[in-house]
């Protein structure tokens, strides 16, 4: 279990406890390993590449047959008025998908490996004092 490290400040008479570091972050994302011999079920979700839609054997941006007012539902990379209606709930992937999804996941991890994000007050925070 990580431990959060705290700061406390007291401020005009105020005592305050600050959280120092403690946020999750992107960087914790595990490796997927995606197959063309891995049967893959309508919306296994894989961060970067999106949701697999085993009709269409890919993984797209939104969920099978996910819903917007304005739109309709979403299936195979495009709207309809109605819901795509099929038996196939899971399928294979083609070799091009793995590797476009495996592609687009490691570009994430990739991303949130390199960013950095830091928490307490850093140079943000100065302090005067008002005495020359």
């Amino acid at each position: 279990m990580k431990r959060c490290k705290k700061v406390i400040l007291i401020l005009s008479g105020a005592l305050t406890t600050l959280p120092m570091g403690c946020s999750r972050q992107p960087r914790d994302l595990p490796p997927v390993e995606l197959s063309t011999e891995n049967t893959y079920t309508n919306n296994h979700y894989v961060p970067g590449a999106g949701y697999y839609h085993a009709h269409y054997g890919n993984w797209f941006p939104y969920p099978y047959n996910h819903y917007d007012p304005a739109r309709g539902y979403f299936a195979g990379g495009s709207w309809s008025p109605e819901a795509h209606t099929s038996a196939l709930t899971a399928s294979k992937p083609a070799s091009g998908a793995v590797a476009n999804a495996q592609a687009a996941h490691s570009a994430l991890r990739a991303k949130a490996a390199s960013s950095t994000t830091r928490t307490g007050f850093g140079r943000s925070a100065t302090f005067r004092t008002g005495i020359s």
